[in-house]
């Protein structure tokens, strides 16, 4: 079989909080018979997926190589710290970094925030995960700050989270190869940034309607302009009066024809 005969597909690799729902689903109204797959990664693996070739796209973390990646960035999310229910923070409508500096605040190995300084107070170890450290703040180990689909995605009926205004902040992007910049992808950059299904982008555009022919065109009969009688007009005199005639309706100055005689 010849690479030519392989149907075609798109395979859109995500990261952990990311939800591509919405943009898959007006994929398969718009591309029925091309199949969209799904492909979870961590976000440290993201960008080697994409160079290897493994994912046409991906919805990945900022920032990202551009040396040999393109990247739309797409929203930013909010920073949240996940507590116990019972933790004081709990009553707070949001809190500051401040306010945890006397907490353990993990921090663990595939963290997706960029920090300068960490908040509050080091762990002995850093959980190999997020999924790990989720667990040691049920246990009352300490304390966590993620992007707020992370504390979704890890949702527990025991924790709880509040914002965390001036924590480092996460940005979601979509990202492809550079050199691999395809129809198919660039119909999912149009899925994602909204364009309808009748864009100049990757659909042609509706036929134009065929032009009107000009009422003048052809030869057409002028219309009458305001005043004027249709047909040749008659000759007038001084006052749009008609030049004067004989009582026999003939014209002024000519000879009446003798009348017919009966047989």
């Amino acid at each position: 079989m010849t690479s030519s005969d392989v149907s075609p597909s798109f395979r859109l690799a995500y990261v952990p909080g990311v939800m591509p729902t919405k943009w898959v689903r007006v994929w398969n109204e718009r591309l029925p018979e091309i199949p969209l797959t799904l492909i979870g990664v961590s976000a440290a693996e993201a960008f080697d997926v994409l160079r290897r070739g493994d994912a046409d796209a991906g919805f990945v973390r900022l920032p990202v190589d551009r040396t040999d990646l393109h990247a739309i960035p797409l929203y930013t999310e909010t920073t949240v710290v996940v507590v116990p229910k019972d933790h004081l923070v709990a009553a707070a409508d949001e809190v500051s970094t401040e306010d945890l500096a006397d907490d353990i605040v993990l921090h663990p190995l595939d963290d997706t925030l960029v920090w300068e300084r960490l908040p509050g107070q080091p762990a002995k170890e850093r959980p190999a995960t997020t999924a790990d450290a989720m667990e040691l703040v049920a246990a009352g180990v300490g304390l966590l700050v993620v992007p707020q689909s992370l504390a979704r995605l890890h949702h527990r009926k025991d924790l709880t989270y509040r914002p965390v205004p001036d924590a480092p902040q996460a940005s979601v992007a979509l990202s492809w190869p550079q050199d691999e910049t395809t129809d198919l992808v660039e119909q999912f950059i149009g899925i994602v940034r909204g364009r309808t299904v009748n864009s100049s982008r990757g659909r042609s555009l509706k036929p134009e309607e065929p032009k009107r022919k000009s009422p003048d065109a052809g030869g057409a009969r002028r219309k009458p302009a305001a005043g004027k009688a249709g047909g040749k007009s008659p000759r007038s005199g001084a006052g749009g009066a008609k030049t004067g005639g004989s009582k026999g309706g003939g014209p002024k100055g000519g000879k009446r024809g003798k009348p017919r005689r009966r047989p």
